[in-house]
């Protein structure tokens, strides 16, 4: 289930619109729908600091108390006001314990690769098919002394116990290379010695 602190009382809403909406934010609220399982959309209205605070983490999952009612849901889609970023309507998923869902879970590398290379993260997100209620904070990649040209494939990734990748398994996560100053010398010295080898005419 949810952890203890995503348990969240909500409030059924009856009225809907741009006006309702905005009411709602003044009293601290956020509107919300929740769907899926072939139930019929319930709107509600959630406390906007708690939802806040919780939705620092990806893929949250919240549970709902609705009328004495508990209901486990997946944070789908989250509406931003694009200047302010205030959070304006949450899409939230029905989910049942031992379902699972897919989703884009971000990668983090770990690590320094060998002296004087840098990495590059070429995927930042992956999407596995994951236990709804044990859903990963992140991907860790190591490039724990990884040398030039050495590349990580999304099939190289460890994934969590369970869990299926549905990415390419082909895509490129992270590649180790030199910084770009010293590839352009190396290319440069490299066509400087082709020149100096060709036969003169």
């Amino acid at each position: 289930m949810a952890d203890a602190t995503n348990k969240i009382d909500a409030d059924l809403r009856v009225k809907f619109g741009k006006g309702a909406a905005r009411k709602l934010r003044v009293l601290g609220k956020i509107p919300a729908v929740m769907y899926g399982h072939g139930t019929t959309p319930v709107h509600v209205a959630l406390p906007a600091h708690q939802i806040g605070l919780l939705l620092r983490r990806a893929n949250a999952v919240l549970e709902l108390n609705i009328d004495g009612k508990s209901h486990l849901t997946l944070v789908k889609d989250v509406q931003k006001d694009p200047f302010l970023q205030i959070i304006e309507h949450l899409d939230l998923i029905v989910i049942r314990k031992g379902e699972k869902v897919q989703v884009e879970i971000s990668v983090h590398l770990t690590g320094e690769p060998a002296a004087g290379l840098i990495a590059d993260l070429d995927t930042k997100t992956l999407l596995l098919e994951v236990e709804a209620t044990n859903i990963p904070q992140n991907l860790k990649v190591s490039i724990e002394g990884l040398e030039d040209g050495a590349q990580i494939h999304a099939k190289d990734v460890e994934l969590p116990k369970g869990a299926t990748l549905i990415s390419d398994e082909d895509a490129v996560v992270a590649l180790v290379h030199l910084p770009a100053e010293e590839e352009e010398e190396e290319e440069t010295e490299a066509a400087e010695g082709d020149a100096e080898a060709a036969p003169a005419e």
